[in-house]
């Protein structure tokens, strides 16, 4: 009874320490596809002085087929269990949380910037990290990139 704790214990460590590293991974990701997605807002808003909301979209989309790429080739691979979804499947899925993503950034930065008066700069940044952490990331992980269940994970 003892063996079987320790192994459960055991399995339990690994399981928190893989999830960790996706986790990581994926904010390393989201960074990197968000840099690329804010310095077009400020490039679009500043140089040709395009409403932010209508830069935040522009941004959105270069900055998502960054992040889509990192994501599926890298951040939630695994070489031992593949995907559930066709590339085909998981570019349709990730356009809909992209779509929602912008939406809620667009929106929640409008807001931000209008009723609370920060610089859109600012409130871009605070509507970014709450939109990727709870939004993006869970889609993008249990339902764009989803994997196959191993029989040997469900027992």
């Amino acid at each position: 009874m003892n063996a079987i704790l320790k192994k459960k214990n055991r399995l339990l460590t690994n399981r928190i320490f893989i999830d960790s590293i996706v986790f990581a991974k994926a904010q390393f990701s989201a960074f990197v596809g968000g840099m690329a997605d804010y310095m077009i807002m400020i490039f679009f808003s500043e140089i040709f002085h395009v409403h932010y909301t209508i830069s935040i979209i522009i941004g959105g989309i270069i900055g998502a087929v960054i992040n889509f790429s990192v994501n599926n080739k890298w951040t939630f691979r695994n070489k031992s269990i593949s995907y559930k979804n066709s590339l085909k499947k998981q570019l349709l899925k990730f356009a809909i949380v992209v779509f929602n993503s912008i939406l809620l950034k667009s929106s929640g930065t409008y807001l931000i910037t209008t009723y609370l008066g920060f610089d859109y700069k600012v409130s871009r940044i605070f509507i970014d990290l709450f939109v990727s952490i709870i939004f993006n990331y869970n889609l993008q992980r249990f339902w764009v990139f989803k994997q196959k269940v191993r029989v040997k994970d469900i027992s």
